[in-house]
């Protein structure tokens, strides 16, 4: 697999592993047509698997190699790491408040940001999009700084990233899409909604590879930043959200296997 990555460029290599992460996300809307009833401990669970990658993701993809990628700059090791990690979540904060969206499960009345006149399905996609959007982008990032070839950042750590967060967004895709068709949603519509969820990340991903091969000194700045913002949304949408019904020990274990999967897919393949 990763003598397939290397013949082609970094802005290639990144298009590729976002494509892989959006048809995913479209394979696990695509249940949809199958069913429109999803138990809701089963997207619990996934919910918090989906975290689980993203919080390993974060670590042994991102903020790892950017450590390691500082020890080569003139500044304490610590500062690229930190500050790229705060400027993530700094930004998805921004945007969750500057731009009017609306979470899925909520009534249009629930919904987040600036008031708007929007329909709820505009707030619905804007909504998927702002969180979607650090998932392509790390994975963007993880083939640019590999391109660089600078500490521990390499093809077969961005391979594994991308594998991660294809992985995690199969059970995304059903859980957007699965609660659109059991509120009465046409099955074809809500398939759509639901691989909306993954459209951006290639947009996203070319950005991103594009932006670290440009300016290569800010490689650890926005390898950190892509974690500090997948973490924000771990934080603010994922596990909020798998904890909506109370307390339960389902989305524990999700989280728990998503990020030994993450793990292994970053050791073995890394």
């Amino acid at each position: 697999m990763v003598a397939f990555f290397e013949q082609f460029s970094p802005i290639m290599q990144a298009l590729i592993g976002t494509l892989f992460t959006w048809g995913v996300t479209a394979l696990g809307a695509a249940l949809v047509f199958f069913t429109k009833e999803v138990s809701r401990k089963l997207l619990n669970g996934m919910l918090g698997f989906a975290a689980g990658v993203m919080i390993a993701a974060s670590f042994f993809s991102l903020l790892a190699p950017a450590i390691e990628m500082s020890y080569d700059f003139p500044v304490p090791v610590w500062v690229p790491a930190v500050a790229g990690f705060i400027l993530g979540g700094v930004f998805l904060f921004l945007t969750d408040k500057l731009l009017p969206h609306l979470h899925m499960g909520m009534d249009i009345s629930e919904a987040e940001g600036p008031k708007t006149s929007w329909q709820r399905s505009v707030l619905l996609i804007t909504a998927i999009t702002l969180h979607n959007i650090p998932e392509g982008l790390a994975v963007g990032v993880a083939f640019g700084a590999a391109a660089a070839g600078i500490g521990e950042a390499g093809v077969a750590s961005a391979i594994a990233l991308a594998l991660g967060i294809g992985i995690q967004n199969f059970p995304e895709g059903l859980a957007v899409s699965a609660p659109l068709r059991r509120e009465g949603w046409k099955t074809g519509k809500a398939f759509l909604y639901g691989q909306f969820s993954g459209m951006v990340e290639p947009i996203a991903g070319l950005i991103g590879a594009a932006a670290t091969l440009l300016m290569r000194p800010l490689l650890p700045y926005a390898l950190s930043f892509a974690a500090g913002a997948m973490i924000y949304v771990v934080a603010e949408e994922l596990i909020p959200e798998s904890k909506c019904e109370g307390h339960s020990d389902i989305p524990t274990i999700g989280v728990m296997l998503g990020f030994a999967v993450m793990m292994l897919l970053d050791v073995a393949l890394g």
